[in-house]
């Protein structure tokens, strides 16, 4: 695929993100933690033809990307997207199976792409790997980008993506996407986010408020998913989702790293059918 298809299903996948009632998030029905839709669409613009720059480096697709949207927004609104867009987007530009491409590019993520890469989560979110750790991104990387997503993969699911292949990616966000093929797209995405929040604790909430409330949540949202009919119109459809949006917003509670896969798997399946 060629780089402008790459960057077209990258801004295609965040923009249909938006379009979704995603509980917690920022999306078209609602705002949220001080940012907005339009912060988003910004991100989404600025990051894309650096995220598909043919032939590039992974570590140095984050780290233009990251600093590109920035510029654009003034926010980190697209940090974990774009961690987790990148390695799809240097697969997806080489010749045959996006997820067999996907594991030679893992494979060979070295230094260069963790330094890249730290640098790029220090700018937006200084110790956004989390502390303490073996390799904080505040200081010189000295092992490759893979190696560093494993020492912070059993506390964040993003970088448990890069030793797992995308395991849940294509494993829980593809698989509930295609079980909805047919319906509206907004209706798929907003399974895909429900489908995450509910398997395990939200990273992002984990994180700012403990595990605890992150299971809290994950539960709530297992509950929530057992209501939604995704075959249903949007009125009802969203009525469950809309009570607990505004449930969440009221706790400051954003389940960002659920939204985060949501774009993600979005983008993988652009990519599978382009």
């Amino acid at each position: 695929m060629n780089a402008e298809a790459i960057a077209g299903a990258f801004r295609a996948a965040c923009h249909a993100e938006l379009d979704a009632l995603k509980a917690g998030n920022v999306h078209r029905f609602s705002a949220g933690h001080g940012m907005e839709v339009a912060h988003f669409e910004r991100a989404a613009q600025a990051a894309a033809p650096f995220l598909a720059a043919p032939g590039e480096r992974v570590g140095r697709r984050i780290e233009t990307a990251v600093a590109a949207s920035l510029a654009a927004t003034g926010l980190n609104t697209n940090l974990g997207i774009i961690l987790l867009c990148a390695p799809l987007a240097a697969a997806a530009e080489r010749p045959g199976a996006l997820r067999t491409n996907l594991d030679a590019v893992l494979a060979g993520l070295d230094l260069a792409d963790a330094e890249a890469a730290f640098r790029a989560i220090a700018a937006a979110s200084p110790g956004g790997l989390g502390r303490p750790a073996a390799h904080d991104v505040a200081e010189p990387a000295r092992i490759g980008l893979q190696e560093a997503m494993a020492e912070a993969a059993g506390r964040d699911r993003i970088a448990r993506q890069y030793v797992t292949g995308f395991a849940d990616v294509f494993d829980i966000g593809l698989a509930r996407f295609m079980e909805l093929a047919g319906t509206v797209p907004e209706a798929r995405t907003e399974a895909v986010h429900l489908a995450f929040m509910a398997t395990f604790p939200d990273s992002h909430i984990a994180r700012k408020f403990g595990l605890a409330t992150a299971e809290r949540v994950r539960a709530e949202a297992a509950e929530v998913a057992a209501t939604v009919d995704f075959h249903a119109p949007a009125e009802a459809r969203r009525a469950p989702l809309h009570a607990f949006d505004m449930s969440l917003k009221a706790r400051g509670l954003n389940p960002g790293t659920s939204a985060d896969l949501t774009v993600a798997t979005l983008f993988a399946g652009a990519l599978l059918s382009p």
